[in-house]
Order: C-alpha cells, then structure tokens, then sequence
C-alpha cells in the first residue's frame, strides 16, 4: 500500500514547484484591474521587445522584389535550359527521350525525326512547368547534358503555352559565349573554350 502511494505521489522530486496561479476574474472590474496591473507591470513590453528593438533600429531588412533578389544556390533547380553544342552550336539533345520517360510528373513531351545528315534531332521539345515538380531527374539521366536546370524561377504567365516552349529554353547562338556548363560529372573543363577545334562535321 505504501508503494502504491508512493507512485501515487507527482510530487515526489525535490526540484518540482508549484506555480502560483491567480485566480480568473469574474467581473468586469476585475478583468480591467488585471490589464492595467500587467500594464504597468511592462508584461506587455516584455512581449513585444524584440519588436520594439528591430523597429528603431535604421537597417532594414526587406528586399525590394522585383527589383531586388536574393541570390540563390548554383544547384538550385529552377526553369530548365536546353543547351547547345559549343563548337557547332547545335542543339545538344540527341532525341533518347530519358528524360520523357523518367519525368515522374509525365510533363516531358518530345518529338523527333533524322535530318539529312542521318543525325537524329527532336522537333519538338516541351515540358508543361504547371505539373513539373522540379525533382531534378531529366537533368540526372541526359548522357549528353542537354537539359539542365537554369536560374530563372519566375514562370508566371497568363497563357498557359508559355509554360513549354523550347525556344524560351533553348540558349541563343549570339548567347552561347554565355552559356553557363552544369559542374557535374561529364562538364567540359574550364579550359574547354581554348581545347576545342571546329571540326566539318555538323554534330
């Protein structure tokens, strides 16, 4: 029985105390006493000091969006890039369709065809931005590094065909000097510029 007791018992420790619990006013009179007391007694300032602290203070921390950002990751996965061969220019995609098979949010749509130089080349590329979940597997899969995931995270639009199309991915010749290389396994090398000799073939 004294066993029981003793389980019985919360207060059992020594390090346990009673918090001293004012007892609910019931009268109006007696909820005004209390809001003045807690006024005057800086519970109220209290509360808010870390407020007060970041009001007077002259830094201030709000980005002007848009005409500010905040700079994001180099492995961020935003809007897609499809990139280009840097000694022909041509569009580096060989038309596999991995990526269209792996794509988990079924958003990848590819159409290709062979060109007279018997190479083949997809026609259409498109990926709908609405359903793509930005899981990063297209880029993972494409053993030619053709599809990469760019910078660019604003694809709002009010035409849902400006969510798929390939010439907004593609980069442009007058651009491809600024063509950034993913840094991955397979990337040309940093000197690739100054190694790479154009060769007749149009691959």
């Amino acid at each position: 029985m004294d066993m029981l007791q003793q389980f019985q018992n919360r207060y059992v420790s020594n390090g346990y105390y009673k918090v001293k619990i004012e007892p609910y006013p019931k009268t109006p009179w007696e909820k005004f006493k209390r809001v003045v007391k807690r006024s005057l007694n800086y519970e109220l300032f209290v509360g808010l000091k870390i407020t007060l602290r970041e009001m007077i203070r002259f830094n201030i921390h709000t980005v002007q969006y848009p005409k500010e950002k905040l700079p994001i990751g180099p492995r961020y996965r935003a809007i897609h890039r499809l990139l280009r061969l840097l000694e022909s220019g041509n569009e580096r995609c060989i038309g596999c369709g991995l990526c269209e098979k792996i794509c988990i949010a079924n958003c990848i749509r590819i159409d290709t065809k062979v060109d007279e130089n018997g190479r083949k080349v997809p026609t259409e590329y498109t990926i709908n931005f609405g359903r793509c979940i930005f899981c990063g597997y297209c880029a993972e899969v494409c053993p030619e590094l053709a599809i990469v995931h760019g910078g660019d995270y604003e694809n709002a639009s009010e035409q849902r065909a400006h969510f798929a199309l390939k010439e907004d991915m593609l980069t442009p010749l007058d651009k491809l000097k600024e063509q950034k290389e993913f840094p991955g396994f397979g990337a040309p090398t940093p000197e690739a510029d100054r190694l790479i000799k154009k060769t007749p073939l149009a691959y």
